[in-house]
């Protein structure tokens, strides 16, 4: 029984998102907050200074005006309330003054001051208080080129610096708002994406346990276009591909086993008849315990270079070839061969076809498609042979005639051991290693062996070879 495993009560990875999230979110804050303030502090006093300097220069223009028509100040210090009209008059024409922020706070009257033409004060602070009029600006009052007064206003920064205590602690009460909401949005962000994601990967983990395991059935759902989604694909492919590795590696054992014990189980029993005295201990008996012996040696030798190919250890010297050349050769050899398993021959070879190839080898291959033709074609039957240089590539086809392979078969031809009729018969197909070791070769060869059926009714292989350039022949 396969163990269980208990969920954790929270995700790991969860809890580092959503510390990661706030974080990131608590960070952005208050770089916004000080970029703002920064902003506030450098942008807007410079727009109130601006601002405050049109205005004091409005209301100079607006007292001048004034003094033309009164010719003396008399009348604004005989009535103080008189001073308030004439500021807002000058500054709000035809509007009424705000009653809150900051520009009521520029266009308060009790933040001018208005000297007469000797600096003796009309409105505002009296003369001796040095300290305060250190701290104000000054701008002359004028009419017809004569000073007729001087009038004395706040700068921004002396009205900022009152008005900062109430700015900063409604801006610490906006960024704690802030902050509070872009907590609960990470809370509810990182709560979701955890529950999300750790399911996820929660699932991700107890299949990879199971894969770890040998359990290769495990999969994991596709849902989705994500990375998550296409990190279950891949996972299922490589359980699918060790499912399959496995299986394959069983059957190739099994397979093994039993190619090895019926030669051995012959040896064996030619043996133990011989020395039963049953059969003679004479020269065809040795004959045929010698035909056993180079059965097995074949079988090893397949295994060997099939194994090599496995580990990429397969010895191939490469060099330039003429392929034509060397099928036509090997053709030519086999016509004894292809007369007495009752196959006639055709071939239409265009050559010269260089690649880069190992003349030992490729004739090895030849000789392995020869060896499945001549065994599974029915006598009489017939054997086309075809090669032609095409740009890039050289191909090669090789039909024959019935009997045909189902389609549903085609793939598998190449397997080790593989039979299409099942049978183990040496008789009918041998080893079961020869297109094996064939489809080893050509793509050692980097090329490429497919099984199709046959115009004449049989299995027809084309095979691909890189062509070389003319340039690359010496």
């Amino acid at each position: 029984m396969r163990p269980r495993f208990a969920r954790p009560p929270f995700s790991h990875l969860g809890v580092k998102l959503f510390v990661i999230i706030l974080s990131v979110n608590v960070a952005i804050a208050g770089l916004v907050f000080l970029a703002v303030s920064r902003s506030l502090d450098r942008g807007f006093l410079e727009y109130l200074e601006t601002t405050q300097t049109q205005r004091a220069e409005t209301l100079a223009d607006g007292l001048a005006e004034e003094w033309a028509r009164r010719g003396d100040w008399q009348w604004l210090r005989d009535s103080p309330p008189a001073w308030k009209r004439l500021v807002h008059r000058q500054l709000w024409p035809g509007d009424r003054p705000p009653q809150h922020g900051i520009e009521r706070r520029l266009g308060d009257p009790r933040d001018f001051v208005l000297h007469d033409a000797e600096g003796l004060p009309v409105i505002g602070l009296p003369p001796d208080d040095r300290e305060l009029a250190a701290e104000l600006e000054w701008l002359p009052i004028e009419h017809d080129g004569q000073r007729i007064g001087t009038l004395g206003y706040r700068p921004p920064q002396q009205l900022m610096a009152r008005m900062d205590r109430i700015f900063l602690s409604r801006q610490q009460r906006n960024l704690g708002i802030i902050v509070g909401a872009l907590g609960l949005a990470s809370l509810l962000l990182a709560g979701g994406l955890a529950w999300w994601l750790g399911r996820r990967t929660r699932s991700m983990a107890l299949a990879t346990r199971r894969l770890i395991e040998g359990d290769y059935s495990a999969r994991l759902p596709e849902r989705g276009r994500d990375e998550l989604s296409r990190l279950a694909r891949d996972f299922n492919m490589l359980a699918a591909t060790l499912e399959a590795s496995r299986e394959a590696r069983s059957r190739w054992v099994s397979d093994i086993a039993h190619e090895l014990r019926t030669p051995l189980a012959v040896l064996r029993g030619e043996i133990e008849a011989m020395q039963d005295g049953i059969r003679p201990f004479d020269e065809d008996n040795l004959h045929s315990l010698s035909q056993e012996v180079g059965q097995l040696e074949r079988l090893v030798a397949d295994l060997r270079l099939l194994s090599q190919s496995d580990a990429g250890a397969l010895e191939v010297q490469l060099a330039p070839l003429d392929l034509a050349a060397s099928l036509t050769s090997r053709l030519e050899e086999a016509n004894g061969w292809l007369a007495d398993c009752g196959m006639t021959l055709s071939t239409s070879i265009q050559g010269p076809a260089w690649i880069r190839g190992d003349s030992r080898r490729l004739r090895q291959l030849w000789t392995n498609l020869l060896d499945n033709s001549c065994a599974y074609t029915t006598s009489p039957g017939q054997l086309e042979v075809k090669l032609v240089a095409t740009g890039s590539q050289v191909r090669v086809i090789w039909q024959d005639s019935p009997p045909g392979v189902p389609e549903t078969a085609l793939e598998r031809l190449t397997e080790r051991l593989y039979r299409v009729e099942g049978s183990r018969s040496r008789a009918s197909g041998g080893s079961g290693l020869g297109l094996s070791i064939a489809n080893a070769l050509v793509k050692s060869h980097g090329g490429t062996m497919q099984a199709s059926p046959s115009p004449l009714g049989g299995l027809c292989w084309t095979i691909e070879f890189p062509a070389l350039a003319a340039d690359e022949r010496t």
